[in-house]
C-alpha cells in the first residue's frame, strides 16, 4: 500500500478493524534517508521524506491510538532513530524528520497515559538493512560506523521484549544511549564533537 496515501492508510485501518476486531500493538515502522546537505534538498524531496517518515506513522497512530482509547488497552510503538535525538551534519532533513516524530510521541503518551495505552519510541542506531542502499551509496558512513551497526535480529528481539510494557523509550546500542545522554547535558561540547571528532557522513 501506499503509505503517503491517507486515504489508504484509513482504508486499511477499517479492513483490519472490521476483520479482526481490535488491535492490540501498533509498531510503526517506515522510513528513508539521505545523506547530503540541507542545501542540496529540492522541497519536494522535504516533503516527501516527511510524508513517509513523520506523518504516515503520525497518522496511523492517531486513528488505532483513538480506538485503542476506547477499548482501554493497547501499545503504540513508533520506530524513530538516534538521528531524532542527537543531531548530525549532512542529515537535517533525515533528523527533522526523526525529531518530529519523536515529539509527536512524547506528547501523544501523555494524552493516552491514563487511558491504558502506552507509547513507546525506539531509537536505533545505525542497523545493517538496506536502508544504506540509498542513504549511503557509497558505504563510507556505514563502514565508518561499524562498531556501533545492529544486526536487525538484536533490534528485533529486544522490540519483542518491550511489546505490553510502559517503557517511555528504548535506545540502542548503549553506547549510543549513553552518548545521547552526553549531548543532552553538554549540547555545546556535543556540538563540537559532532563537527570536529564523530563527523563520519
Amino acid at each position: 500500500m501506499d503509505i503517503t496515501n491517507p486515504v489508504a492508510i484509513e482504508k486499511m485501518v477499517a479492513q483490519i478493524y472490521q476483520r479482526y476486531g481490535r488491535i492490540d500493538v501498533l509498531i510503526n515502522n517506515a522510513g528513508y534517508g539521505a545523506f547530503k546537505g540541507f542545501e542540496e534538498f529540492s522541497a519536494q524531496e522535504i516533503a516527501d521524506m516527511f510524508q513517509v517518515n513523520t506523518l504516515a506513522s503520525i497518522h496511523f497512530a492517531c486513528l488505532i491510538g483513538q480506538k485503542m482509547a476506547e477499548q482501554g488497552q493497547g501499545h503504540l510503538i513508533n520506530i524513530v532513530s538516534m538521528a531524532g535525538l542527537i543531531a548530525s551534519a549532512k542529515s537535517s532533513i533525515y533528523s527533522a524528520t526523526k525529531f518530529a516524530l519523536i515529539g509527536f510521541s512524547n506528547a501523544l503518551r501523555l494524552e493516552l497515559a491514563d487511558k491504558g495505552v502506552y507509547v513507546t519510541t525506539v531509537n536505533p542506531g545505525p542497523i545493517a538493512t538496506k536502508f544504506f542502499d540509498q542513504a549511503d551509496p557509497s558505504g563510507h558512513y556505514l563502514e565508518s560506523v561499524g562498531k556501533f551497526t545492529l544486526q536487525p535480529n538484536q533490534v528485533a528481539k529486544r522490540l519483542v521484549s518491550i511489546i505490553g510494557k510502559n517503557k517511555r523509550e528504548l535506545n540502542l546500542p548503549f553506547s549510543l544511549a549513553v552518548t545521547h545522554q552526553f549531548y543532552t547535558l553538554f549540547p555545546k561540547l556535543s556540538d563540537y564533537l559532532a563537527r570536529k571528532v564523530f563527523n563520519y557522513k
